[in-house]
């Protein structure tokens, strides 16, 4: 392997671990009342 294979290779284990951080962090049940309060409060009736 040259140093451009294994270059590329990291930098796509990198973005995948990124990537899989981000959806952790999103879906983790600790934050679902943060996530889903936007939507209630959209639907909820202000009158």
């Amino acid at each position: 392997m040259n140093f451009q294979a294994i270059a590329y290779t990291a930098f796509t284990l990198i973005l995948a671990a990124v990537f899989a951080g981000i959806i952790a962090y999103y879906y983790n049940p600790a934050r679902r009342k943060e996530v889903e309060e936007p939507k209630h409060r959209m639907l909820r009736n202000d009158e």
